[in-house]
């Protein structure tokens, strides 16, 4: 009886952790991409490729325009938008977050970083730069903002709240 009582232990301890563990993350259903049921394959890679490039940015009551990379890294972060977020200065020359979890990176050194770029430092740092200087660091571009000559007055010098959201 013993063994009898031993073995069903074991078969249901078995089981049970065969059926428990799983390397699937799961995603609820109302986070899941949908299309409508008109739209074919073709129509969400052209949607992903051109109309969700254009990215606005919003700093108090300026908006800016700018204009995602086409990169695995610019469509993680595509992904986590619309989201708002306090942005420390750095360096007199950067605005700088970071994100919850890590992105896709592929880094590299520009040499030269232009007021506007909109780069990843590391993996989870997104920083918008608003002066133009010379780096020895590497960044993966996630896109550029199109007329930044107003970026830094709107930045200003101390801490800045910025809305990113797809236009």
């Amino acid at each position: 009886m013993k063994y009898y009582l031993i073995n069903i232990f074991m078969m249901l301890t078995l089981s049970a952790g065969c059926t428990s563990c799983s390397t699937d993350d799961f995603i609820p259903e109302e986070q899941l991409p949908t299309k409508p049921d008109n739209e074919d394959e073709s129509d969400t890679n052209d949607e992903n490729n051109s109309m969700n490039k254009n990215l606005k940015i919003t700093i108090g009551s300026t908006s800016f325009n700018a204009t995602l990379d086409n990169n695995a890294t610019a469509t993680a972060f595509k992904a986590l938008l619309p989201i708002t977020v306090e942005m420390p200065d750095m360096n007199s020359n950067e605005k700088y977050f970071y994100l919850s979890g890590n992105l896709p990176t592929s880094p590299s050194n520009p040499g030269t970083i232009r007021t506007g770029d909109l780069m990843l430092y590391g993996s989870s740092c997104v920083v918008l730069f608003y002066d133009t200087f010379q780096t020895s660091y590497s960044y993966t571009r996630l896109g550029h903002v199109e007329n930044p000559s107003e970026l830094k007055s709107a930045l200003g010098s101390g801490n800045a709240t910025i809305t990113f959201e797809l236009q």
